[in-house]
């Protein structure tokens, strides 16, 4: 049985391009669960009373939390036929609190074809930041992707 890859190809990418946002209301729940799956147990990510007792004013999302909504940004707009290479400029500019909204948002910023091991593969740096009611907690900082190119393209280039 072979598993047939479906999504973006290089191809089809505009640089300008805005990718559709995620919007990720931060609630107990969420941030439990996060901390939870990835093995945070630091009490400031599930627990009001101490994160306040740190100076923060409320629980907030984790840094694997926040780097995960940054990946499902990507994958959501790329499919499974993209691959994540690096991620750069990721930084923790302020929290985001529970009982806020996250949004995540990023815009291509270059494409280019560079030689694989197998062949031509387009690269596609996105500019990727999340932002709360106070504007940008986290980045910018950048996502690069690596995206198949159309066999049309590949023996143009042969």
């Amino acid at each position: 049985m072979s598993t047939v890859l479906t999504g973006r190809r290089f191809e089809e990418v505009v640089v300008g391009e805005q990718l559709p946002e995620v919007v990720l209301p931060l609630t107990v729940y969420r941030l439990v669960m996060a901390a939870g799956s990835n093995r945070d147990f630091n009490s400031i990510h599930h627990n009001t009373e101490y994160a306040r007792s740190t100076g923060a004013e409320e629980m907030y999302a984790n840094t694997s939390f926040l780097m995960s909504s940054w990946e499902r940004l990507v994958r959501d707009w790329c499919g499974s036929t993209g691959r994540i290479r690096a991620i750069r400029g990721f930084r923790m500019r302020s929290f985001n609190f529970v009982g806020t909204t996250m949004r995540v948002l990023g815009e291509v910023t270059t494409s280019r074809i560079e030689q694989g091991p197998s062949g031509p593969v387009g690269v596609v740096e996105i500019a990727v930041r999340c932002e709360g009611p106070n504007g940008t907690t986290v980045g910018p900082g950048t996502v690069e992707v690596l995206l198949p190119v159309e066999m049309s393209h590949n023996e143009e280039n042969a």
